[in-house]
């Protein structure tokens, strides 16, 4: 891919969702670690938390060049409660 080449708008959504997923497996992983004993099948959950961090930061920098970017407010908003 062209580095000026930016994504189309459902591109970035379809990748959002993506990074979303693997961001939430790895989580999944990583709790689960703490459940296994077999320590060959730990080493592989470590190997696929490894291979997911590392998808993640590609998919963060191939996000980077969507053409919208969503203002973070610096503040969250006041619930209301009444």
């Amino acid at each position: 891919m062209d580095q000026q080449q930016l994504l189309a708008a459902h591109e970035a959504i379809d990748l959002h969702e993506i990074i979303n997923f693997k961001t939430l497996g790895l989580a999944k992983s990583k709790l689960m670690q703490g459940l296994v004993f077999d320590q060959e099948l730990r080493a592989l959950m470590e190997k696929d938390v490894q291979q997911t961090q590392q998808a993640i930061a590609e998919l963060q920098a191939v996000y980077a060049k969507a053409p919208f970017h969503a203002p973070v407010p610096e503040f969250r908003p006041t619930p209301i409660l009444n």
